[in-house]
């Protein structure tokens, strides 16, 4: 049984700690799916946009992906991302654990729903929240490596590759969302439905809804930079020293 890390944009140079990452080519029902071993230990790092970048969000293969990490013997995922901060008390360039997902339509970014049964199969059922998206115990796991380890915000999902108008952001937050991004989302919820435990990890490196200069470009690149700084010890510890939980919510699966 493997741990595994999903990185961002933050990340996508395939270098990760100062080492740099050997690939594998992972076979799936969904296609073929490149994932980074992590030396010395049963670990994986996939790059979710690939190495160099190459996926928008809304082009990012999420069933290959997840299907891979399934292949793999993934038996705790941490899920992590850059995003926008909704509130004024949620820190920024600090990574956070999250707690529930706010994602109003179960769907992938092409429309289709967001699930790793498209068609009927034998292990397809219901996903049940007994635990919630993310898991309490991993989530445990993790808290004593962060500075506001007691932290576990509401993520709030909307598919890219666009980024959320300002009434869009004020919606987000009175719904209770203290973090968005264009990622996470599709993510927790298939890889519960394949019953991995899953955590989530983010950074925020910009507050939504701030407007910014049109030279603001390089800014972008370095808040990247800053949040990939504020992460990478966090994912490098989880790689070395992550282990596997229980999965603690439920696949109800009806008689044939």
């Amino acid at each position: 049984m493997s741990v595994a890390v999903v990185v961002g944009s933050a990340f996508g140079t395939g270098t990760l700690g100062g080492r740099a990452l050997e690939s594998r080519q992972v076979q799936t029902p969904f296609g073929t799916v490149p994932l980074f071993r992590w030396p010395d230990a049963d670990a994986w790092v996939l790059v979710r946009h690939g190495v160099p970048h190459r996926y928008l969000p809304h082009q990012i293969p999420f069933r290959a992906h997840t299907a891979a990490l399934k292949e793999v013997g993934c038996s705790a995922l941490l899920l992590t991302s850059s995003v926008g901060v909704l509130d004024a008390e949620t820190p920024v360039f600090a990574p956070v654990l999250l707690g529930d997902l706010l994602m109003p339509e179960n769907r992938l970014p092409g429309g289709g729903p967001c699930t790793m049964w498209p068609e009927p199969s034998p292990e397809q059922g219901h996903l049940v929240w007994e635990d919630g998206p993310f898991s309490s115990m991993l989530n445990d796991q993790i808290a004593p490596w962060l500075d506001h380890g007691e932290l576990r915000l509401t993520f709030a999902y909307q598919s890219g590759p666009r980024t959320k108008t300002a009434s869009e952001n004020r919606w987000f937050q009175s719904l209770g969302a203290h973090v968005n991004s264009m990622s996470i989302g599709p993510e927790v919820v298939l890889a519960n439905e394949l019953e991995i435990p899953v955590a989530g990890l983010v950074t925020g490196h910009k507050r939504s809804g701030v407007t910014l200069r049109q030279d603001d470009g390089d800014w972008v690149a370095q808040s990247l930079r800053d949040s990939r700084a504020a992460t990478e010890a966090v994912v490098v510890r989880f790689l070395n020293e992550g282990c596997g939980v229980p999965f603690a919510n439920r696949i109800h699966r009806f008689e044939s």
